[in-house]
């Protein structure tokens, strides 16, 4: 995403191998970051730059309590995938690119349709 400094970007990659989920439900790619509500200022500073996620929450199940930050349709496949595209690698964690390249190749078709909408 254009604006970012190289921090901001390495931060993200940091935050979401160590930290987040890549997916989906079937029909369209999603990551997901689920943390401690005590993280709350990190899941501001996501959606400060990336206004297009969503941030869920405060949950409270039993004794946890957390905020769940989502980035699925476009906000995920023209604002988080180019970063993510752009460091994550196997030499960085071959664990975090593994997951992360098979939901770019189950939702191949997705992410396509998506980029073509909106270089048209």
């Amino acid at each position: 995403m254009a604006g970012l400094t190289d921090f901001e970007r390495g931060f993200l990659t940091g935050v979401l191998v160590g930290e987040g989920s890549f997916g989906g439900d079937g029909k369209q790619p999603q990551i997901t970051l689920r943390m401690h509500v005590r993280h709350e200022a990190l899941f501001h500073w996501l959606i400060e730059r990336f206004p297009r996620t969503k941030l869920y929450g405060p949950y409270h199940h039993g004794e946890r309590s957390y905020y769940q930050w989502m980035a699925r349709g476009q906000a995920l496949v023209e604002d988080v995938l180019p970063v993510l595209e752009a460091s994550l690698d196997r030499e960085l964690d071959g664990h975090a690119a593994e997951r992360f390249e098979a939901m770019r190749t189950t939702y191949a078709d997705y992410i396509a349709r998506v980029r073509a909408r909106g270089a048209a």
